[in-house]
């Protein structure tokens, strides 16, 4: 499919109304959102954004790192004025989540993060929705369309198929590749987490720039996601989820049977969007190497002018009428 046009002029027609008051009284207001709720989900009390009518079909987008919901504060607008119920949750180690047991293991893992968003659904007594992510978030949609396609009515992702496995990843990549991924190796190392909780706001701000080279954001969009940041759990998350893909930190056994699938890299055959941006700066496969695994009505759209890794923030018309293209046909 070639490039992904604007929103038409009838898709942006009206202005969403912001969701109902806060849950609890930790919940607080959100640029972008509005008050924002709280929920127990799992192992998790997930702090979420919603907007839309409740009775409406349910789109839940998903961020990545080092973001936060703030990557769909445009698009989440514009798909409640069309008539969608959207939710926005912080991932775990992010904004207003937190774990209900402190006992609880600070894990990063794939599977546990999809597990959180299927408890999420479950939670608000979501049956299906259709789920949209980025980079983390993408990675997590993929999740929930392959193994729970029945919770799943369509599918977009920024930059295709992200499933893997530590085993995977054991296998070299050429010397270029191995450059992007610098961060992961930073990581692997005690100097590395140290020097992430030292400087978490300023590393975040270089992966922006190095992932987006071409997206002039200000300084008071970075302080409104950098804010998510301060979770307590944070850098753990962060340094978790990295040293688990390459197989230097344990998961929890719990998920073992769901990453022992995973690792088969299993298709994905809900109705489903890939989306790329011409100016990602960050690692990314390309698309004639995962087009195979959506097995569905499938598209993928190239978008151009320097959009970078952050698509739905930098782009969220075109992230937004993807959703509506994958749910609608």
């Amino acid at each position: 499919m070639s490039a992904a046009s604007s929103l038409s002029r009838r898709h942006l027609l009206g202005a969403a109304g912001l969701a109902a008051l806060a849950t609890t009284a930790r919940a607080q207001p959100s640029a972008g959102f509005g008050p924002l709720k709280q929920v127990a989900a799992g192992v998790l009390d997930t702090g979420y954004a919603e907007l839309g009518a409740p009775e409406a079909p349910v789109v839940i987008l998903l961020h990545g790192w080092p973001y936060d919901i703030h990557t769909y504060a445009e698009v989440a607008p514009l798909l409640a004025a069309q008539g969608y119920r959207v939710i926005v949750p912080f991932l775990r180690g992010h904004g207003s989540t937190r774990f209900l047991d402190a006992a609880t293991p600070r894990n990063g893992q794939q599977a546990a993060i999809a597990v959180d968003i299927l408890a999420l659904m479950d939670a608000l007594r979501i049956e299906r929705a259709v789920v949209g992510g980025c980079d983390w978030g993408a990675r997590t949609a993929n999740i929930l369309a392959a193994l729970w396609p029945e919770r799943v009515t369509a599918l977009v992702s920024v930059s295709g198929y992200l499933i893997g496995s530590p085993a995977a990843n054991q296998a070299p990549l050429p010397p270029q590749a191995e450059l992007s991924w610098w961060y992961q190796f930073y990581f692997a190392t005690e100097r590395g987490r140290a020097g992430y909780a030292r400087n978490t706001d300023d590393f975040a701000r270089l992966i922006w720039r190095q992932a987006s080279p071409r997206w002039t954001f200000d300084e008071a969009t970075f302080q409104r996601s950098a804010r998510s940041f301060a979770n307590p759990d944070h850098v753990a998350i962060t340094i978790h989820n990295y040293r688990w893909r390459l197989g230097l930190a344990e998961g929890e056994p719990r998920h073992d049977a769901l990453e022992a699938r995973l690792a088969t890299f299993p298709r994905i055959g809900v109705p489903s969007i890939t989306l790329e941006g011409d100016a990602n700066g960050a690692p990314h496969p390309d698309p004639a190497a995962y087009a195979a695994k959506f097995t569905g009505r499938y598209a993928h759209r190239l978008l151009t002018g320097g959009i970078g890794h952050n698509l739905p923030q930098e782009a969220p018309q075109a992230f937004a009428q993807a959703i509506i293209d994958a749910d609608r046909g």
